[in-house]
């Protein structure tokens, strides 16, 4: 994703405001998603899953969409998507500077950063995508991640993108309970002339924390909750 796209990058710039992390960044750009180090390169975390293991689980299919690329995997903060997404909000201005913090707070926490991940995104044409991230966290931290809640005062920003002001509405509407745990919430991402959503789903299980990601204008939370008992079931499937 790049400043190419101001309302992909405004979307996923509140990712951290709505998951408390980085899903990845399946929207915008060319789509493409680059493997990493080494699925053996990265220990698991104890009593749970491995890089390797969790690439596994991935889905490999969505019907209506075309994988886009080969999945990424490794710790978490050396996943493209989500050094890309780090490197926008550095580039980026808020109209309310006290939400910054909250889009990374949690994204820099060592026990999220160094985490066994995989990644993978498709896309449909050129205007919608789809990420699923699988992370190998403790109990905790996946629990802390399902219990986030946006910011009241932060409902409502607006990002400056090169030399374009665009603007976010979040919400966080009553969603489908997956696996041990899961919350929905979307961005509605409006330039004046453009109009994109973006649909997240975040839900724990045993050892494993997944999100989902949906991007465009035709992305509903139907949809992105449809993908994400999809992920469930297919982790569940692979994963001891």
């Amino acid at each position: 994703m790049t400043s190419r796209n101001p309302p992909a990058v405004a979307a996923f710039l509140v990712v951290g405001l709505v998951l408390g992390l980085a899903a990845g960044c399946g929207g915008g750009g060319d789509g493409h998603v680059a493997a990493t180090s080494s699925p053996s390169s990265v220990a698991p975390v104890p009593g749970s899953y491995n890089a390797d293991q969790l690439t596994q689980a991935l889905l490999t299919d969505i019907p209506g969409y075309v994988r886009s690329g080969a999945p990424q995997w490794g710790e978490y903060g050396s996943l493209a998507a989500v050094q890309n997404l780090n490197q926008m909000q550095q580039a980026v201005k808020l109209d309310k500077p006290q939400c910054a913090s909250s889009t990374r707070a949690l994204n820099q926490e060592k026990a999220v950063q160094t985490a066994p991940s995989a990644l993978a995104a498709f896309t449909r044409g050129t205007r919608q995508s789809v990420t699923e991230t699988l992370m190998a966290v403790g109990p905790d931290v996946a629990a802390r991640q399902v219990r986030v809640r946006i910011p009241a005062g932060c409902r409502s920003i607006r990002v400056k993108v090169g030399g374009a002001w665009v603007s976010d509405t979040l919400v966080e509407p009553s969603g489908a309970h997956i696996g041990e745990g899961s919350r929905t919430a979307g961005v509605l991402t409006n330039t004046g002339t453009t109009a994109v959503r973006t649909w997240f789903v975040v839900l724990r299980s045993r050892g494993y924390l997944a999100t989902i990601t949906l991007y465009g204008p035709g992305a509903t939370q139907a949809e992105a909750e449809r993908f994400a008992h999809r992920a469930y079931q297919q982790a569940e499937r692979i994963l001891p």
